[in-house]
């Protein structure tokens, strides 16, 4: 953290965007990812940045080390000398033909090299790939890439042979922690015990949504604790979703259903978000492994069935309804 940060701090809730103010700026600054930095830091000391792909999912600092990356090569030049490019938005054979060739060959001021850093690379179509694969080869004396991804499995593998493979991990709940409570002592927010474990819960390894959730609760009051983390992520308490499978394990369908409903209804969370949730607490309500594996496969067979395109409702009705017949058995 800056220190023009720590002299900001105490400012309106809102008036900045936390997730950037706060955003490491040096690969020393990363949280969580001691590993990866390190063998990045050997990279840069060596003067030797192969190709970079980076896979992992949303929040855990890939974009982040990308820029620090850049910042620590070229200094105060590194905008003029960092292309940054995001597929989601433009993943067409076009772009990796024009933008990025143009990019690779102007001119650079006394670097051996320019990066180009490519997020969401995994959804660059197979014909963008191929093109974006003959180009690093064309340009590998002058350019450096960093790919970005969710799942390195949509990354053709003749990229990935040309990478070093960077593997992000959901942060630690102790990383996540640490930073909400740094980040609350400099904006001066009263931040209670069970508002930090709320915000931990609610990330689920993803520091972008912890801080962007910190941010939002400090707007509510002036205190943030469980009640305002909960209301303002649309997060189901975890001993919510506990009582709504023990009432369906016990076979008490109505009782679990009308939980279920206020979820959905009262809470705002959509139907994925209580899958996933009933997914990351299978193994913390206590169950027996029959009834755990029983409860996996339910889960599974409702989540392949509403993204495929099922009522959500029905479909998590139907999930509850199963494991209450079972309780019959």
């Amino acid at each position: 953290m800056s220190e023009a940060d720590a002299e900001d701090g105490g400012a309106a809730p809102g008036r900045e965007v936390w997730i950037e103010k706060y955003r490491p700026e040096t690969l020393d600054d990363v949280s969580g990812h001691e590993d990866i930095v390190s063998r990045l830091r050997s990279y840069i000391e060596r003067n030797d940045l192969p190709h970079l792909l980076f896979a992992g999912p949303a929040g855990v600092g890939k974009t982040t080390c990308a820029v620090a990356i850049a910042r620590e090569i070229y200094g105060d030049d590194w905008r003029t000398n960092f292309l940054e490019l995001n597929a989601s938005d433009q993943r067409g054979i076009d772009v990796v033909r024009d933008r990025i060739k143009n990019f690779a060959r102007s001119s650079f001021g006394g670097y051996d090299y320019r990066v180009i850093f490519l997020d969401e690379a995994d959804s660059l179509t197979d014909d963008a790939q191929s093109a974006l694969r003959r180009t690093m080869e064309q340009f590998s004396d002058n350019t450096r890439f960093i790919l970005s991804c969710n799942y390195s499995s949509k990354i053709i593998d003749p990229i990935q042979s040309r990478c070093a493979v960077f593997r992000f991990s959901p942060l630690s709940d102790e990383a996540v922690e640490e930073q909400v409570r740094k980040i609350a002592g400099i904006e001066g927010i009263e931040l209670t015990d069970d508002g930090l474990d709320a915000l931990v819960y609610a990330a689920n390894g993803d520091m972008r949504r912890a801080i962007n959730s910190l941010q939002a609760a400090a707007t509510t009051g002036e205190v943030v604790d469980e009640e305002a983390v909960y209301q303002i992520t649309a997060t189901a308490r975890p001993e919510e979703i506990e009582a709504m499978v023990e009432d369906a394990l016990e076979g008490d369908f109505s009782k679990s259903r009308a939980t279920l409903d206020t979820l959905l209804t009262e809470t705002g969370m959509a139907g994925g978000d209580v899958i996933d949730q009933l997914h990351r607490s299978v193994w913390d309500f206590g169950l027996t492994d029959r009834e755990a594996v029983r409860l996996m496969e339910r889960i599974g067979e409702a989540d392949y069935r509403i993204t495929e395109g099922a009522n959500e409702q029905v479909q998590l009705e139907a999930l509850l309804a199963s494991l209450a017949l079972d309780s019959e058995e």
